[in-house]
This record gives C-alpha cells, structure tokens and sequence, in this order.
C-alpha cells in the first residue's frame, strides 16, 4: 500500500462537496445544533439536564460532573479528552476514567468519521467510567504508571496513501499533541510497521517517547490525561480560529521541514539584485512523473522545452527513485512543481515558501475539487499556485471513446453518479499529452512569479 492508486478511494463526499451537495441538509444540520447548543447555554435548568451517552453535550457539563471533553459534532472526527485516574486496557480496546457517575463513549480514533469504508477496519475503543473507591469496579489494575499525557489514534483507514496519512492523520496528530512540545507519548490501534517507518521523522518530532502498539500491549498503562481521537479542522488543511493556540498551515510547513530537516525556506527569488550576482543560478523544476494512470506521455518534450525556457529541470516519482525521506528534500530544493491531479500534488507541502504548485487536470469535473483539497493548502502555506486544465486533443481519452460520447460533451453528467464513475473514467483510464505550445504559456506565468 503505498501514495499512488488508492488515493481517490473515500473522496466521494469531498467531491460531491464541491459541486454544492448535500448543501441544503448541511445548513438545517447546523441550524438546529447551534439552536440546540443556545438553548442548553442559556436554559437555567441545565444543571437538571439529564444527557445521553454520546449525546456530544459532556464539555457543557466538565466543571459539574469533572466528566470527559466529549466532542462528536466534528464532521470528520470524535474525540475526547479525559483527566484524572485513567488507566488503557490495549487487549480489550477499553479506556477506563474515574468518575461519581455511569458514563460511557464508544469512539473510532481516526479522521474520516461517516466514510464506512475507511471505518469498517477502524478498532473502536470503549470508554468506561469507574468508581475509585468502589472495589467492585471493572477496571483493571495499573501495570504501569506515566507521568506524561498520552494520545490514542489509528494508523487504519486509508493511511496507505499519502493524501490520506496527512489528512487523516499526520495533520490531525499535529493539531492534537503538538502544544505538548514532544512531551505526549502515543498510543496507536491498528498499527502498520512499515507506516511508522515511513513517518518514523514526523512521529520523533512529536513525542519523545516510543510509540505504543496497544492492540499487542498485555499491559494496563495509566494516565493523568488522555486524549482518545484526534482534531480535524479541514482536508489538508487548519484553521486557526479553532487551533487554541493559533497554528496554521505555514506553522506545519515550518515543522515539517524541521522533522525532515529540509534546508529550504523560500523559494529563488529572481529580482534584478539575484541575477547580477547570480547569472548561472537557475530555477528548479519539478516534474512528478507517474508511471500508471494520469501520466505525462510527452515528458522528454516537457523537459526539453522547460530547458530552454531557462529552468534546471528534475522528473523523479516519489517511492520509486528515492525514499521517502530523500524525496522531501528533492522536493524542498525545487521553486516550481508541477503534477497531474493525484496523490502526489500531497509532495506540495515539502516545497519552500514562495515556491509554485502547478495542478495540471485531466478531463473531467475536477477542478473545483482539486482546487479545494491542494489549491488551498498550497495558498495557506504562502505558496504560488497555478493551474492547467488540459484540452479533449491532450487526453488519451480521445482515442479511446467517439468524439460525441459523453465523456467529453457532458462530463457533469458523471459527478451526477457520484465519485466511483469519476474515478473510473477519468482517472484511471486517463494519460496526459501536454500541448507544448500551450504549458509553455504556463511555465513562464510561473518564470514571472519567480521575478517577484
């Protein structure tokens, strides 16, 4: 399982997102949780509320029962937050917290809440309530003590593919633990070696402890403070008015570089005082090549004209010419990147400050998805960003379907069926042949950038 054909799976509702769905169901959604939170905040009955489990009301009550921080109104994630006498029971998937009532919360700790098919392989965790002095109570003994809080989460879902690990989890896990400068030590559920290989730089920046696989701990490890789940704000992306301590995309591109210690900041910047003292320094271009579907079938023509424009040109496919650790640093040495929609446009958050991202699009109803799940990213983190929607004449579609097919002369009617035809037609089925003449408009809008 690796970043490339696995990345569209579980987009679905970004996609239909983008063209204005479910619009209508969100807002009366909205409407009667944020009337029913008014009510419950001004009522001055509250204190004989009696609240259901996962009812997602407990914050509200904290300071009168001394219950967990429950939040289940996220759209993509659960999560709570929980002090006192907490002790993690791996084996039964159980979080045991003392408490004066019953109370309980059933939660899958990864970030795409309401997709079921990146949830059905997501351990689900108990969390149960005891009493402390009652020696009847269920939960087990400590094994274990720490002195540090802990954060429990899940390495399942689609955490093969990069776009997904970032957006699921590597940014969640930021948002969650990293206000305690490394001191959190990580609990993790469904554990892939080879994943926490792969991220080993991320993970070391964020807790100095090692990681804890607690579906294979025979252990009770117990805690002062835990946190079940993890904080989503957006798909790659944060928003800092929910962050408490301001984050914001270009704070995670900064820690980013540190984890993999990347030596660049900003991007070239080609002013008249650069080039006087700079003659032969030229501007790197990245081309990220792909070797299946959406792949560039004229490279050696891109590279050949992107030469003379005056670029020093790299083509590399991450996880196949280097390690993923080396691909970050080919990356953050580039000014501009360009890449076929995909899982690979993800490689935008190793770029420098000021660098380009240009999103090439195959045929199809993509561009305002794309825009929203990198554009935006790109822009947040004080990135350049430029687009290239190629033409029916660019598209290997065109030798494979009759010039009237709808395919091509109604490509909306395919978002109608939702994101699997999409995936089907126009992203598996799709090679790219760039119009030179055209992409070479492109490359120098991005040349002009770099000017300024």
């Amino acid at each position: 399982m690796d970043n490339s054909e696995n990345y569209d799976i579980g987009l679905e509702k970004v996609f239909l997102k983008s063209f204005g769905r479910n619009v209508a169901k969100k807002l009366v959604y909205g409407v009667l949780v944020g009337g029913l939170l008014i009510i419950l905040l001004t009522s001055s009955s509250i204190l004989n509320l009696q609240l259901a489990d996962n009812a997602g009301l407990r914050p509200l009550m904290d300071g009168i029962w001394n219950l967990p921080s429950c939040n289940v109104f996220e759209l993509r994630s659960d999560f709570c937050e929980i002090e006192g006498d907490i002790r993690v029971e791996g084996k039964s998937s159980s979080i045991y917290f003392t408490s004066s009532t019953n109370e309980s919360w059933r939660i899958k700790p990864y970030a795409r809440k309401g997709d079921k098919r990146a949830m059905k392989d997501v351990t689900e965790l108990s969390i149960k309530s005891f009493l402390e002095n009652d020696k009847q109570a269920a939960a087990p003994d400590c094994n274990i003590n720490h002195n540090t809080p802990a954060i429990i989460f899940s390495v399942g879902g689609y955490a093969g593919n990069q776009f997904h690990a970032f957006t699921e989890i590597l940014l969640p896990l930021y948002l969650t633990s990293h206000h305690f400068h490394q001191e959190v030590q990580l609990l993790v559920t469904n554990s892939q070696p080879y994943w926490l290989k792969k991220y080993e730089s991320i993970m070391k920046q964020l807790s100095r402890y090692p990681i804890i696989d607690i579906d294979k701990e025979v252990d009770v490890h117990c805690y002062q403070k835990v946190t079940v789940g993890l904080k989503h704000h957006k798909d790659l992306g944060i928003d800092p008015t929910k962050s408490p301590e301001g984050y914001s995309m270009v704070d995670f591109a900064e820690f980013l570089r540190m984890s993999y210690s990347l030596e660049r900041s900003s991007a070239i910047n080609m002013d008249e005082e650069f080039l006087k003292k700079n003659d032969k320094k030229k501007p790197r271009l990245l081309i990220l090549s792909r070797k299946r579907t959406r792949r560039f079938t004229n490279e050696e023509e891109i590279v050949t004209m992107a030469k003379a424009l005056g670029y020093e040109v790299v083509v590399a496919e991450p996880g196949v010419t280097t390690t993923s650790y080396n691909f970050t640093h080919i990356v953050n040495s580039c000014d501009v990147m360009v890449a076929v929609h995909g899982a690979g446009c993800t490689n935008l958050l190793f770029l420098p400050s000021n660098a380009i991202l240009i999103q090439v699009f195959p045929l199809g109803p993509l561009e305002e998805f794309g825009r929203h799940i990198y554009g935006e990213p790109a822009e947040a983190m004080n990135l350049r960003y430029l687009e290239y929607k190629i033409t029916v004449e660019e598209s290997s579609l065109e030798e494979q379907y009759p010039a009237d097919h709808a395919i091509f002369m109604d490509p909306d009617s395919f978002s109608e069926k939702g994101w699997s035809a999409v995936k089907s037609v126009y992203l598996d089925q799709q090679n790219v042949k760039l119009d030179i003449g055209r992409f070479k408009d492109t490359l120098l809008e991005a040349l002009e950038l770099l000017h300024h």
